[in-house]
């Protein structure tokens, strides 16, 4: 007498999407934490799209496979993570130094006796508030995101710093976030320098933090100029976050190594090009 054969074992089931798409969603925020250094449970609500009770139960999760580690109101990298992919503000404080500085005297000129001037975060905006240290000025007021201009200007007499408030961002050393562009929203500037990781003559000018092109992105329309200050090794490149296409711009200040094909476009666009 034979036996039946055993019945085939059922296909493995495939997971639901949704914890597919949640799986996916916690390396996100693990990659973002781990590049930002820290964030909070708010800051990743609105980055991601999605309620702070679901970024509590990812950070939970994370924090339990130790991703990250888990704080009152957010989360930390974790102490034995890689060192960020994106380079901290001190690593890229040096590199191309000098153009940097050519190109924040160049926008330092434009500034005059009066003005309210708004300065977003990185290197050549810091550049560039050194620069205002020197100006020959009676008054002078600066709104910047960025705690490294704030300190840079902090002790000059005829400059007044306002700063917008928000989440502190560790990496880039600024201010981002809901509060920061509400506060945005009640001012009026006569000039925005910004400064961007990518600028391209198709997709603008980019970063590759979403949360501060939102709030470049409120710096641009709070000014009735508006002029990026980008060196040329950033010209050609594209990020993450797209912050404004060319046609937002008054005018682009970069270096003499930019390549000829890039300002020849720009200018073609309407766009003021200027070369330190």
């Amino acid at each position: 007498m034979h036996s039946d054969p055993a019945a085939p074992s059922p296909p493995a089931q495939e997971p639901p999407a949704r914890h597919r798409f949640g799986q996916g969603r916690r390396r996100l925020i693990a990659d973002y934490v781990k590049a930002q250094g820290s964030a909070t449970v708010e800051e990743l609500a609105a980055c991601f799209g999605v309620s702070t009770v679901t970024v509590r139960a990812d950070l939970n999760a994370l924090a339990a496979g130790g991703w990250l580690e888990r704080t009152h109101g957010g989360a930390l990298m974790a102490q034995d993570a890689d060192a960020p992919s994106v380079p901290p503000f001190a690593q890229r404080v040096g590199h191309r130094h000098a153009e940097k500085v050519r190109i924040a005297a160049l926008a330092a000129r434009m500034i005059g006796d009066g003005d309210t001037v708004l300065l977003d975060s990185g290197t050549t905006t810091v550049e560039l508030a050194r620069q205002i240290r020197h100006l020959p000025l009676r008054a002078l007021t600066v709104v910047s995101n960025a705690i490294d201009v704030a300190a840079e200007l902090a002790d000059v007499a005829h400059v007044r710093v306002v700063m917008p408030g928000g989440v502190l961002q560790a990496l880039s050393r600024s201010l981002v976030g809901p509060g920061a562009e509400a506060a945005l929203a009640r001012i009026r500037a006569d000039l925005c320098f910004l400064g961007a990781d990518g600028f391209d003559t198709v997709a603008g000018i980019t970063t590759s933090d979403p949360l501060e092109a939102r709030l470049n992105q409120c710096m641009l329309g709070a000014a009735e100029r508006r002029i990026a200050l980008v060196d040329a090794s950033k010209l050609g490149r594209r990020n993450l976050a797209r912050i404004a296409p060319l046609s937002a711009l008054s005018c682009l200040v970069t270096d003499t190594g930019a390549p000829a094909p890039i300002v020849t476009a720009c200018r073609e666009a309407g766009l003021d090009v200027q070369l330190a």
